[in-house]
């Protein structure tokens, strides 16, 4: 919502997350996910998760409520949940009462202050961190990029997910509910476009049958920065990761990767 976010030497600091919620009948959890209106600069038409960067504001709450966190990883993860509020209409990772109603009105009051702190105080709100757990740090150092995210990753659960969203029609058009592998068999067939480091996550998350196995999995696994590099393989240069992140799949030809 600011654009004057501090920017680091290693980039733009930047915050995404994946909510859960149980699917049906012993399928696989679904995921929330998003399509970027097409006007964006960054990542425009692609299919994501609810995220944004981290502004100035988020570094003021991550102190207040960040507790043994530091403030820069607090601000992170204060920026998730301000960007899935305003992005679509969840409240998470928020502590007090909390119904659809309500988060439907603290909405409306985010997007008309354009600030979080009052919308907190308003509501009887606190930010509550320890639901959500860090899952992957994304930074592509290329200094021929113009526009560098440094993005972290969170996961985060609603149980049933008995919730509405609502798209917020500015940054984002559409919003939907699919399992990993939904989306990634969407990707293949052309439904959706997912860049680079989606399709990555997809991979990793499709791997798990519940959120607390992907929470416990992401538990186990410290976040160590993964930052894409280009090798040659059989005569093509193919776009890759580390083999040590916890992804299942490290690297496409570049030929086929989408580009943000």
């Amino acid at each position: 919502m600011n654009d004057t976010q501090p920017v680091s030497r290693e980039g733009i600091p930047a915050a995404t997350v994946v909510i859960f919620r149980n699917g049906e009948d012993g399928q696989p959890p679904e995921l929330l996910m998003t399509i970027r209106s097409k006007t964006m600069v960054f990542a425009g038409g692609m299919a994501v998760f609810p995220g944004g960067k981290v502004d100035p504001q988020d570094y003021t709450l991550g102190e207040q409520f960040g507790g043994e966190l530091d403030v820069d990883e607090a601000a992170h993860q204060i920026a998730v949940i301000r960007e899935t509020l305003e992005e679509t209409g969840l409240a998470i990772g928020l502590s007090g009462e909390i119904d659809a109603e309500r988060a439907h009105a603290a909405r409306a009051r985010l997007l008309e202050l354009g600030t979080f702190a009052p919308v907190l105080e308003e509501f009887g709100w606190t930010p509550d961190l320890s639901q959500l757990t860090p899952f992957a740090r994304w930074f592509p150092r290329n200094e021929r990029i113009p526009r560098v995210y440094d993005t972290r990753f969170y996961l985060a659960n609603l149980g049933t997910g008995a919730v509405d969203v609502e798209a917020d029609l500015s940054e984002n058009t559409h919003l939907f509910w699919t399992t990993a592998q939904g989306a990634l068999d969407a990707a293949a067939k052309g439904d959706i476009k997912v860049i680079f480091p989606t399709r990555r996550n997809l991979e990793r998350l499709a791997q798990f049958t519940s959120y607390d196995e992907a929470r416990a999995h992401a538990e186990a696994l410290p976040v160590r920065i993964v930052s894409p590099h280009i090798e040659e393989r059989e005569g093509r240069p193919w776009l890759c990761i580390g083999d040590d992140h916890g992804y299942p799949v490290t690297g496409e030809p570049l030929d086929n990767v989408t580009r943000g």
